[in-house]
């Protein structure tokens, strides 16, 4: 399974659809949704505005599924 990194706290599904290579435009992503070939986590999702988070799974039906991950961020705890 591909893995995409993201940078925030989560990426809307439209622009994850453009990012992983999925669509070339918003509009082909607005097509794939409103037929039901996109997948959140195995489910059917039709909103391109869904937050999509780290650890969630994205399909379009035929295509090889992506993983989304997000950087480590480390906790500096302070020595006293």
């Amino acid at each position: 399974m591909k893995t995409i990194d993201i940078t925030g706290e989560y990426i809307g599904l439209g622009q994850l659809l453009k990012f992983a290579g999925f669509v070339g435009s918003g509009g082909e992503g607005r097509e794939l949704l409103e037929a039901g070939k996109v997948f959140v986590n195995g489910a059917t999702e039709g909103r391109r505005g869904r937050k999509v988070r780290h650890g969630d799974v994205v399909a379009v039906r035929g295509r090889e599924p992506v993983c989304v991950e997000a950087p480590i961020v480390r906790r500096l705890d302070r020595a006293d």
